[in-house]
């Protein structure tokens, strides 16, 4: 015992000296700006800042690609489906479109004996047509349906402590004894929504699969998933490959379909090849039962700066398995499609909501560095103090006074755009992936801001996305998007006026023209193949009414 503790100790000390150790080194390669290549003029250079960031890339990418292999590997493995599960969906103001093709795709889910639980956030008459939805769906004579006055926290008007103790015996007893169950419930959040799906089950089952009321499903999604976990017993969870089902409707959902496969093919690939995927998505994830119960209660009742948390449901319940030092996986082989914002405002919303929950549970990650990997802590570092780095650097280079520093700048982020998108159409073998370019754009325009703001409004809760069938518009998101462009704006403008004091040299002329072309061919050339192939086969999807997972 006593040498299990001095282990721990060590490994705490270990792995809190190492990311100290990482982010001074950063910290003292910007700083020291250290230039390994550079021209005349510093028209270009390359330093250590930049080699670290590239080096960290590469890396990436190779831990993703070894994992990939791993899962075409597991192909090989054959497992008993013997194993109880239920999977949980969560539904809020749906949009009835979408849960008929989520309710749909469940129907045709190939792991044997699943039992499906639908819990809906709120119990109005507005609501009743999502319970509706289920019963044509699921089979009325199949389906057990119960609207609750309360929910598992909270009672409901004229309940007294016999009818509430009674009515969650019901709810436990109608979940334990029927295949098929929607329940409708005081309003309390997707928290609280999930929590009833989780306590009505109890331990009655091995695995619990979590899945948004707008995810269609591919067939064998749920067997992937229960694959990896019959693999390693050390494995609490696991996510699969979560892509975009309206990605053709508008400009910010398409972009939002290839970051999305970045995301997951790319980043949490090489996070799962540690063992160390810090959010398994709420469209699709799988988790040991035994593991939900040892911590549902303190998961339920996470509290940050003194209030109860609200959001980031899904990353919290990844970080509480990885707490416990067991391993959290990602499969490329299980897949859904789900639904995006396709308005700016909605998406910008949705962005801040999830920044605000990354940099909350950053902080709660921090304490179990120690009993994972030290990529685990490394990827926290970079990931974590980049958006800082790079806003420094963006503000430094438009207050320098020299508008080739401006221009640079621009082309520097399409060209490391382009870099990371054309590994990505490589490795998905897909030539539509060069269009993560574009995402950069987006990402220094208005995410790099909404994460400032995220950490500024940390503990404030409201104005989340809201449901898909009444969508509310929020100017709050474009506060940040304001000041960000006023302090860019003002640096352009004091550039000119430092320009104008001293006329250009004719080498700068050249260089300045040159950039500017360079820049002006990228944007022509992308939108000419966005309006070609993008526009033109959005329109024969919609026409197809494709709407599952093999449209990739």
């Amino acid at each position: 015992m006593r040498c299990d503790k001095v282990i721990t100790y060590l490994r705490v000390f270990g792995t809190t000296m190492f990311g100290v150790s990482l982010l001074l080194a950063i910290t003292a390669a910007y700083i020291m700006n250290y230039q390994f290549i550079k021209t005349d003029n510093y028209y270009f250079s390359f330093g250590l800042y930049g080699t670290i960031l590239a080096v960290h890339l590469i890396i990436q990418s190779l831990f993703a690609f070894l994992e990939h292999k791993n899962m075409k590997r597991s192909l090989e493995t054959p497992i008993k489906l013997n194993k109880t599960l239920a999977l949980c969906i969560a539904a809020f103001q749906e949009d009835p479109n979408y849960l008929r093709k989520c309710l749909l795709s469940v129907k045709r889910l190939t792991y044997p004996g699943i039992k499906v639980i639908m819990v809906i956030d709120g119990n109005n008459e507005d609501d009743i047509y999502m319970m509706d939805i289920f019963g044509e769906i699921m089979g009325r004579d199949k389906a057990a349906t119960y609207i609750w006055k309360s929910n598992f926290h909270h009672k409901g008007p004229d309940e007294t402590d016999e009818s509430y103790l009674e009515s969650m015996q019901h709810v436990t007893r109608m979940v334990l004894s029927n295949k098929c169950v929607c329940i409708m419930q005081k309003w309390g959040g997707k928290r609280e929504v999930m929590y009833t799906a989780f306590k009505a089950l109890g331990r009655s089952v091995d695995y619990v699969q979590v899945c948004d009321s707008d995810t269609v499903l591919d067939p064998a999604s749920s067997v992937e998933m229960v694959k990896v976990l019959e693999q390693d017993p050390m494995v609490g969870g696991v996510g699969g490959d979560v892509q975009i089902l309206n990605k053709y409707e508008s400009w910010i959902s398409f972009l939002s379909s290839v970051r999305y496969w970045m995301a997951f093919n790319i980043e949490r690939a090489c996070q799962s090849y540690f063992g160390c995927v810090q959010c398994i998505s709420g469209p699709l994830g799988m988790y040991r039962n035994s593991l939900l119960h040892d911590f549902i209660e303190d998961w339920y009742n996470q509290e940050f700066m003194g209030s109860q948390c609200s959001f980031g449901d899904d990353r919290h319940l990844t970080n509480r398995v990885l707490s416990l030092g067991y391993a959290t996986k990602y499969t490329a082989r299980s897949k859904c499609l789900t639904e995006t914002p396709i308005r700016y405002l909605r998406w910008l919303n949705q962005q801040t909501r999830w920044s605000k929950s990354y940099f909350r549970e950053w902080l709660y990650n921090a304490m179990w560095f120690h009993k994972h990997h030290l990529w685990m802590t490394y990827e926290a570092v970079i990931t974590g103090f980049f958006p800082f780095f790079l806003i420094a650097t963006v503000i430094q280079l438009f207050y320098r006074g020299r508008i080739w520093n401006i221009l640079l700048f621009l082309l520097t982020v399409q060209l490391v755009g382009l870099i990371k998108s054309s590994f990505a159409s490589c490795l998905r073998g897909n030539i539509v992936m060069v269009f993560m370019s574009f995402y950069s754009v987006l990402y220094m325009s208005s995410l790099l801001p909404a994460k400032m703001f995220a950490i500024a409004t940390i503990n404030k809760a409201g104005w989340g996305t809201s449901g898909r069938k009444t969508v509310v518009v929020n100017f709050i998101g474009l506060i940040p998007i304001s000041v960000w462009f006023s302090i860019l704006f003002g640096g352009v403008l004091y550039t000119i006026y430092q320009e104008t004091k001293k006329p250009f040299s004719e080498s700068e002329q050249t260089i300045l023209i040159i950039g500017a072309i360079l820049y002006a061919c990228y944007w022509v050339m992308l939108l000419t193949l966005y309006a070609v192939l993008i526009t033109k086969c959005g329109r024969r999807k919609k026409e197809q009414q494709y709407d599952m997972v093999l449209d990739v």
